[in-house]
This record gives structure tokens, C-alpha cells and sequence, in this order.
């Protein structure tokens, strides 16, 4: 039986862990942290990432804990004047052949992570911090820093941002600060004004910054994320929240009446740095030899696009659908090196072009002078068809 490592307990890692271990593979997760949990709050999720739950066989658990919402607005933060709409709900669903959805991020890292503790199959291990591996054409050996050594035929780091796996399969640097700051916050939705209390995606647009809210956790709550130009704080993690709160009225400066509501109910925030890397520029910052990276650890991208965590899935389902190509296998070995290099080619121009889509967002989004007439004259002009993206919703593309 094939024998492979799976680095970190995110969302890449238990996707991948999940679509190996229902192909019949002996997996190994190692996670770093003293438990599995996930941080955060909420995250969208297109057509393509609730195609892949459903190939999945997750349909009824995303449904128990994700929010449908009904369309996706484009808003002024100082006017309020509508910009652009994006129909979702049915039409979405008639469109592409799943829904968009919203859920909060610790409700979809459950769902995975309960398939795999209830498949019993997964050996799952907590506190193993990677030190280092070698690969040869025998397989995959990797030490923790407590010393424990693992062999496996193949080796999948997902790791995240600061991944350790690519430290020293890529040896590229680490990542590098943006320029913006994202502040994340839930609220009750039942503390909500009753007006506000809207199954939709809103996006607030002004110079310098923007912010996105929707439902959450079956619509009982309202996730906010708000992104604005600034420094690193010398310790964001020690910030309070009153500073947190203060700094962010400051950066707001006025805003809307709908927003500036929302914002004050929102009780406590906390403060994330974004940083990122370059888009990938080949199939070698995927997969070398017998290691490959998914997710973050592969293509962190920042989140204009809303689609982090579903290319961190769209990679895992990628992994699954080659598994089951008898091609790779010969003699009962399956051919790691070739079928990696196969989730490579397949994915790296689509995750580069969502870092690449990303980024230009992030400069639409936050906008001043003339590019931002432009942008509000071509959502008045061109509508739903500017914001609408058939090439990714109909994804994830077929392995190659």
C-alpha cells in the first residue's frame, strides 16, 4: 500500500488527507499546533469549491452550516450608491450547476476534518513541527523537531503561508508584507438592525480600501472584513481591540450610514497583516520529484478574489481525480514523480491567474482618481458581466 505524508491540518491538508485516504493510500497528517481548529471567520465559496464538496459527497453537511446568499452588490463607502449587482442564488445555480455559498471557516474545516476522524483510516498526529526531508528515488524521509523521523512514498506539504516544506523544497524567501491590513469581525445577525439583516454579499468600495460582508454559520451570523492601506503594528497580535477599533475608524474615515451601522455592532475585531508571494510562474513551484504544495503553501493569495480556500480545494480534488487514473500505476506502485508532476501542470496557470486576478482586484477595489471613474462608469455600463466569471466558476478544470 502507497504511504503518504500529509503536512498540516488546514484546509489543504485534510482535503488532500481525505481524497488519498478514500483512494485506498495509507495517510499520515502531521500538524504543528496542539489541536486541530481553524481561525479566521468567513469565507465564500463559488460554484467551482461547492462542486468540489459535492463530488465529495458533502452536499447535506455544507447545507446544514453555509448561508445561500441571494445576490452580490457593489457599494460606495462614502455615498452608499449602488455600483454593480451579481444575481447568485438560483440564477447562480442554473448558471453553472451549483450555488455560491458562505460559510464560516471553522464550520467547513469541521466538516473535512470529522469525514476523516470518522473514516478511522487517517493517522492523525498533533504537535510535529517539521524540521526537514529527503527525497531520493526510494521515497520520502522527514524528521520533526522533537526528533521523530517518517517514511512515506510521497510527501505533500500544506503547510500554509510560512510553509516549512517549501522553505527548503523552493528555498524562495519568505512572504512579503502587501501594504494592507484586513480586519475581520462577526456579528449576531439578530443584533443587526432588521434592515441590515441581508442574505447578500456586500462590497463597500472607497480610495484606499474596501470591505465585504455576508452570512454566515446557516445565516445566523454576519461575517465583516474590512481591508485598508497601512503599516504592520510592531505586535498586531498583542493589539487590544479598542486600539484595533480606533485605528480602524481612522483609516475609514466617513462612511455611509448602512456601513458605518454595521461596522458599530460589530463587538470585537481582530487584525491580520496580508501578505503574499509572486503568482506561481511554472508547474516547478508545485511539485518537485516526490514532494508537491497545495494551497497557501503553493499560491498564497491575497483575498480580493474570495478564493483562497477554494483553489486550496480545487488542488485536493485535482489530487483525487488523478489517483483514481490507473496510468500511474504500474507493477502496484503508483508513479509519484509523474502523477505530481501531473497535479502541477494542470494547476499552476489557473492558481497563478487567481493570484494575478487577485492582486489587479485589490487595485480596483481600493481605486482613486481616474481608474476609479473608470471602474464605477464600466459596472454602470457593462453590469452583471463585469463581475460575473464563467472561467472560474465552471471549474476546476479536468486533470491534464
Amino acid at each position: 500500500m502507497d504511504e503518504l505524508l500529509v503536512i498540516g491540518g488546514g484546509m489543504a491538508g485534510l482535503s488532500a488527507a481525505l481524497v488519498a485516504q478514500r483512494a485506498g493510500l495509507k495517510v499520515t497528517l502531521l500538524e504543528q499546533a496542539e489541536v486541530f481548529s481553524e481561525v479566521g471567520a468567513g469565507i465564500q465559496l463559488g460554484p467551482n469549491a461547492v462542486r468540489v464538496l459535492h463530488d465529495w459527497g458533502l452536499e447535506a453537511e455544507l447545507r446544514a452550516v453555509a448561508a445561500f446568499p441571494e445576490a452580490l452588490l457593489v457599494r460606495d463607502a462614502r455615498s452608499g450608491g449602488l455600483l454593480g449587482r451579481l444575481t447568485l442564488g438560483a440564477v447562480m445555480r442554473q448558471r453553472y450547476g451549483q450555488p455560491y455559498a458562505t460559510i464560516h471557516r471553522a464550520d467547513l474545516h469541521q466538516i473535512l476534518l470529522r469525514q476523516l476522524q470518522d473514516s478511522g483510516q487517517v493517522d492523525c498526529r498533533l504537535q510535529q513541527r517539521v524540521q526537514g526531508f529527503e527525497q531520493d528515488d526510494a521515497g520520502v524521509r522527514l524528521q520533526t523537531e522533537e526528533g521523530t523521523r517518517y517514511q512515506a512514498d510521497a510527501l505533500l506539504g500544506c503547510d500554509g503561508l510560512w510553509s516549512r516544506v517549501r522553505a527548503q523544497l523552493l528555498a524562495d524567501g519568505k512572504p512579503v508584507f502587501g501594504g494592507d491590513l484586513a480586519y475581520r469581525g462577526l456579528v449576531r445577525m439578530a443584533d443587526l438592525p432588521p434592515d441590515l439583516r441581508r442574505n447578500e454579499v456586500t462590497a463597500w468600495l472607497a480610495p484606499g480600501l474596501h470591505a465585504v460582508h455576508y452570512p454566515v454559520c446557516a445565516g445566523e451570523w454576519m461575517n465583516v472584513i474590512v481591508v485598508v492601506e497601512g503599516e504592520i503594528p510592531p505586535d498586531p497580535e498583542s493589539w487590544d481591540h479598542a486600539a484595533q477599533a480606533s485605528q480602524l475608524r481612522a483609516a475609514l474615515g466617513a462612511v455611509h450610514g448602512d456601513f458605518d451601522r454595521l461596522l458599530q455592532a460589530v463587538a470585537q475585531w481582530r487584525l491580520w497583516p496580508l501578505n503574499a508571494r509572486l503568482p506561481m510562474r511554472g508547474p516547478h513551484e508545485h511539485a518537485q520529484g516526490r514532494v508537491a504544495l497545495l494551497g497557501d503553501a503553493a499560491h498564497p493569495t491575497r483575498p480580493y478574489l474570495a478564493q483562497g480556500a477554494a483553489m486550496a480545494l480545487e488542488d485536493a480534488w485535482t489530487l483525487g481525480r488523478l489517483l483514481e487514473q490507473p496510468r500511474w500505476r504500474a507493477a502496484g506502485q503508483l508513479d509519484w514523480p509523474g502523477l505530481l508532476q501531473a497535479l502541477a501542470r494542470t494547476r499552476w496557470r489557473r492558481n497563478g491567474w487567481i493570484q494575478q486576478r487577485s492582486r489587479r482586484n485589490g487595485l480596483i477595489f481600493h481605486a482613486r482618481g481616474p481608474l476609479r471613474w473608470g471602474r464605477d462608469l464600466a459596472m454602470g455600463l457593462l453590469g452583471e458581466r463585469l463581475i460575473d466569471l464563467p472561467e472560474l466558476y465552471r471549474g476546476p478544470p479536468q486533470p491534464l
